[in-house]
């Protein structure tokens, strides 16, 4: 594109609250945005300034994986941004650019392979055995995220971590407040200072160790003088909280399928569909408020016809990228059999979710054990009656109450 076709006529600031939305509605602001344009600006409720927004599917990999935008240049800025508690920390993989991104990422990449995440599927799918069994001891009704969708993720990702099972509910109640606004910047920057000094030991504890989980990893990292301590607590932190978003995601997979009996009675019905089906449900499910972090332009750039200038701030809205309809026909259908399906609920670039086989695992675990072992599953209320967690950045049922 010329120079001269190139707009200075900046697009308008537009406010983005943070709504508290129920079921699978997708934020209306957000749909107002992806029509106003590709490109387009914003504020949120936290930090300063405003800052670019791209909602293309094809504008939403460029930034997320072009160089020009950087994660590191956030820090000391006060972007606006959703979380009023959001401090970044130093070191941490999420705000680390290659080469010292990859660097970190290798230490822990042998757990998140095929190979990794399938030394934890018999001890998971025993695990959810246990869990689901209980719930049907106990006998209708039930609510299914307390039951087992809460924590199953957690033993899971522990599983993985390395975290013994005696502090699994540490772990949780640390995660739930560092993702909560509700309780106040003090005490999520409390709870992250804990599981932050947990991790210390535990990698501490591991150092020179040959076992496959996340801490002994790090541990050996650490004892080749490959990462720091604050570096492989940092990645740890960031690894056992997202961990935990399955729980908020499953269980908006389940209140789709539940609400849509339609669709779990085709998964019931044609078992082979579902890791298909699977990967279009994280597609469709819009599975977080507003934006996740924020880069930051290096150099001038241009977008779709606008310049993005050296300094500025940019977000990607993933959740858009999977309704654009140049690359997903007819966005809006849940079509189990779409093919193909190249969504980036997991992102993309260098900062793709590690986790993402280990979540793809988890959820056909849940919907063979829930749809096989509890054929008679639904709702025990209304759908307008799931009562959805509020504040939170990751979207969910609070709980979701089911009979059979």
């Amino acid at each position: 594109m010329s120079e001269e076709t190139i707009t200075e006529t900046l697009p308008p600031v537009r406010n983005w609250p943070a709504l508290d939305l129920s079921g699978a509605d997708f934020d209306p602001v957000l749909r107002e945005l992806m029509d106003e344009g590709p490109v387009t600006r914003v504020k949120l409720p936290n930090g300063e300034g405003w800052a670019w927004l791209v909602t293309r599917y094809d504008d939403t990999r460029m930034v997320t994986n072009d160089p020009r935008f950087s994660r590191e240049a956030v820090m000391d800025r006060q972007v606006t941004r959703l979380a009023p508690h959001f401090i970044p920390a130093r070191g941490a993989v999420g705000f680390l650019d290659p080469p010292d991104h990859t660097r970190l990422r290798r230490s822990v990449a042998a757990a998140f392979t095929a190979r990794g995440v399938e030394r934890v599927r018999e001890r998971s799918r025993r695990m959810l055995a246990e869990l689901v069994d209980e719930m049907l001891q106990d006998g209708p009704p039930a609510d299914l995220t307390a039951a087992v969708l809460s924590p199953f993720p957690i033993a899971v990702i522990c599983e993985l971590m390395g975290v013994p099972a005696a502090d699994r509910q540490d772990m949780h109640s640390w995660t739930q407040l560092i993702l909560s606004s509700s309780h106040g910047a003090e005490v999520s920057e409390k709870a992250k200072q804990e599981m932050s000094s947990y991790f210390a030991d535990l990698i501490g504890v591991r150092e020179g160790s040959k076992s496959e989980d996340v801490a002994s990893l790090l541990g050996a990292a650490l004892g080749r003088g490959e990462i720091t301590l604050e570096e492989g607590v940092g990645l740890a932190v960031l690894l056992q909280i997202g961990g935990e978003a399955v729980t908020n995601n499953s269980g908006q997979m389940f209140y789709v399928l539940l609400t849509r009996p339609d669709l779990a009675d085709r998964l019931r019905a044609e078992p082979e569909i579902r890791p298909q089906a699977i990967d279009e449900l994280l597609r469709w499910i819009p599975h977080r408020n507003a934006v996740g972090l924020s880069r930051i332009a290096l150099e001038d750039v241009e977008i779709k016809g606008v310049r993005i200038r050296a300094g500025d701030a940019i977000y990607v809205s993933y959740l858009a990228a999977n309704r654009d309809p140049d690359v997903f026909p007819d966005p809006e259908t849940i079509d189990f059999l779409r093919s193909p399906n190249p969504h980036v609920s997991f992102g993309f670039g260098p900062h793709y979710c590690p986790g993402g086989m280990l979540a793809r695992l988890e959820s056909e675990l849940l919907v063979d054990a829930l749809l096989d072992g509890v054929p008679g599953l639904r709702l025990a209320v209304p759908a307008e009656e799931v009562p959805f967690r509020k504040g939170a950045l990751i979207r969910g049922p609070e709980a979701l109450p089911v009979t059979w």
